[in-house]
C-alpha cells in the first residue's frame, strides 16, 4: 500500500486554504505519496465512515486560486476517548496535515501522541490559519488569509465611506478579530477612517461601551468642526473579549443567553450593538446625526486569495514537505518573508495552561503611533471652544482623556 498523507481543515474559513491544500498535495504527489482530504475536520476523520476526498494533481491544480475550502470544515473538538487508529492503519497514513487555528493544532498534537503510543508511526504538521493575524509567528510574519481578508475589507469599507459622503450619514463598522484588533486597524488605517477603536488602545483604562461611544462621538464632533457631516468609525469585535460580563449585560441590548447564563454575542451584529448605543447617546446630547451599522465578518472569510497569500500559502505548503522530510512532528510550519521554512512548536508560544498566547497590535509600535497621532480625527484641547457648540463638556470627549493617554 502506498504511503499516504491526510489533510483536514478545522475552525472557520480563511482565504488561502485551497492554496495550502494544493501546494501540499502537489509536493507529496510528486514524491509518490497518496493524498487524501478529509471532509468535516476531526469529526470526519474519527467517524466510522469518514468522507474522503481523493486528491490527484488535477484536483490540486483546479483549487489553487479559489476562495473557501475544497474540504468541508468543522469546529468539532474531540475528546481523547474518541481517538482511534482505524483510519490511519487502513490507509497507511504517514503524515497528518492540519490547517486551522491553535485549537486545531492542539488537537493534532494530542492525537499524534495517542497514535504513537499505540504503535502508529505518524508525523503531524500544522499550518496556522486565521484572518485575525493574532498567532505569534516569528518576525511578525502575518497569518495566511489576513492580507486577503483585509483587502476585501478595504474594498467594502471604501464603498461604505462613499455612501457616507453621498448620503451625509455616519456608519459604524465592526470587524472580526477575536481578541486582537489587527483586522479593524488594517482596514481602518488603509481607508483613512476618522476613528478606529481596537482593544489594544485601552492599555491604561478599562474597556467600556461608554468609552467606545465617546471615541466615536469625538470623531463626529471633530468632523463637524472641520465642516464635514459624515464619516465612518470601525470597531474591532475584540473589545468584547476584554469587557466584563456585567458591562455587556447592562448595555441595554437585548441578548439571548446560553444555558450557563452567558450572553450569546454570536447571535447579534456587533455593529448593530455599537450603532444602537451611539444613537441613544446622540439623542441624549441633542446631536442630530444619522448612523447606520455595517458588519465586516463572514463577507471576508471565503474570498479568493490575493497575490500575497497565493505565494505565501504555496511556501507554507512546500514547507510542510520540507519539515516532513526532516522528520519534524508536533509543530507548526512557518515561512519568513525571505522564504525560510522553520518549525514552531506550540509549547514555545503557549502559556502555562497550554493556551496559545495571542499576538496583539503593538500599540507602542511606530505604525500605530503614526496612525493614532495623524490618521484619525478627534477632539483635543485646542478644539474645546468650538466643540462647545455641540458638547457641554468637550473634555469628556477628548481622545486622550478617554483613554488615559
Amino acid at each position: 500500500m502506498k504511503d499516504t498523507i491526510a489533510i483536514l481543515c478545522g475552525g472557520g474559513p480563511a482565504p488561502g486554504i485551497n492554496s495550502v491544500i494544493s501546494s501540499v498535495s502537489m509536493a507529496f504527489l510528486d514524491s509518490g505519496f497518496r493524498v487524501l482530504g478529509i471532509h468535516e475536520g476531526y469529526k470526519g476523520l474519527l467517524s466510522p465512515e469518514p468522507n474522503i476526498q481523493e486528491i490527484d494533481f488535477r484536483f490540486a491544480d483546479d483549487i489553487h486560486k479559489r476562495g473557501g475550502s475544497a474540504l468541508k470544515m468543522s469546529r468539532y473538538k474531540p475528546k481523547d476517548s474518541e481517538f482511534n487508529t482505524q483510519f490511519f492503519l487502513d490507509f497507511n497514513v504517514k503524515l497528518l496535515v492540519t490547517i486551522g487555528g491553535d485549537d486545531t493544532a492542539s488537537t493534532a498534537n494530542r492525537l499524534g501522541k495517542y497514535l504513537r503510543a499505540h504503535d502508529v508511526d505518524i508525523q503531524n504538521i500544522h499550518v496556522p490559519k486565521t484572518i485575525d493575524n493574532d498567532l505569534p509567528l516569528p518576525d511578525n510574519t502575518p497569518t495566511f488569509g489576513y492580507q486577503s481578508a483585509k483587502q476585501e475589507g478595504v474594498r467594502i469599507a471604501q464603498t461604505v465611506y462613499e455612501d457616507a459622503r453621498t448620503s451625509g450619514n455616519w456608519f459604524v463598522t465592526a470587524a472580526m478579530g477575536r481578541e486582537a484588533g489587527h483586522l479593524a486597524f488594517g482596514i481602518g488605517a488603509a481607508s483613512h477612517f476618522p476613528m478606529i477603536v481596537i482593544p489594544e488602545m485601552f492599555n491604561k483604562t478599562e474597556v467600556t461601551f461608554d468609552r467606545i461611544i465617546k471615541l466615536i462621538i469625538s470623531a463626529i464632533v471633530k468632523r463637524k468642526i472641520l465642516g464635514i457631516g459624515y464619516g465612518v468609525a470601525i470597531v474591532s469585535e475584540g473589545v468584547f473579549h476584554f469587557m466584563s460580563e456585567d458591562e455587556i449585560k447592562n448595555s441595554g441590548i437585548d441578548f439571548t443567553y446560553d444555558e450557563h447564563g452567558h450572553p450569546e454575542l454570536g447571535n447579534v451584529s456587533k455593529a448593530h450593538i455599537f450603532n444602537v448605543l451611539l444613537q441613544n447617546r446622540l439623542k441624549k446630547l441633542g446631536l442630530k446625526v444619522k448612523s447606520r451599522p455595517v458588519e465586516l465578518g463572514y463577507e471576508l472569510r471565503c474570498v479568493a486569495p490575493v497575490a500575497f497569500d497565493l505565494m505565501y500559502c504555496g511556501l507554507l505548503g512546500y514547507g510542510v514537505k520540507k519539515l516532513f522530510d526532516e522528520g519534524q512532528t508536533a509543530c507548526m510550519v512557518t515561512a519568513s518573508n525571505s522564504g525560510k521554512i522553520a518549525p514552531l512548536y506550540l509549547e514555545d508560544v503557549s502559556d502555562a495552561s497550554g493556551k496559545v498566547m495571542p499576538r496583539l497590535v503593538n500599540i507602542d509600535g511606530e505604525k500605530p503611533k503614526l496612525i493614532f497621532e495623524h490618521g484619525l480625527q478627534f477632539i483635543e484641547p485646542g478644539d474645546y471652544e468650538e466643540a462647545k457648540v455641540w458638547l457641554k463638556n468637550p473634555k469628556d470627549y477628548d481622545f486622550r482623556e478617554i483613554l488615559g493617554w
